[in-house]
């Protein structure tokens, strides 16, 4: 079967955001192959979004207005059809990345909570008065 695309799609290891339904509905997904005219995408399950949607792509800066061409699976093939504005993409990106730093830091301060815990049993029980 002969190659139809017009580009060439690049490999890449890309975590992306997918967006529908008026930016109410958000998808983790990872980005495997990219062109200038498409991208296949992966996502942890099957899942069912509507034809057309928004693709973020922080590392990127970037984000795409794209159409479902095809799906298999957990896989789905997308026509780029425009690039969304900047100034939309770089405020939703400042979002993304405060919210991954802020579930960092919730990390990070369970680990302590489960430490103080540890080191001193029997002091995290409130007292009746």
């Amino acid at each position: 079967m002969g190659e139809r695309r017009g580009t060439r799609r690049n490999k890449s290891f890309l975590r992306g955001f997918v967006y529908f339904d008026k930016r109410r509905g958000v998808m983790s997904c990872l980005v495997r192959d990219l062109s200038e005219n498409g991208a296949r995408i992966i996502f942890s399950q099957s899942v069912n979004i509507p034809g057309t949607i928004n693709l973020h792509i922080p590392q990127r800066d970037q984000t795409f207005r794209a159409k479902v061409t095809w799906r298999r699976g957990d896989e789905i093939g997308l026509a780029l059809t425009s690039a969304v504005p900047v100034v939309a993409a770089s405020a939703e990106s400042e979002l993304i990345q405060r919210v991954a730093q802020l579930e960092t830091e919730i990390i990070a301060l369970k680990r302590t909570i489960k430490q103080l815990r540890r080191e001193n049993p029997g002091d995290g029980e409130v007292e009746a008065a």
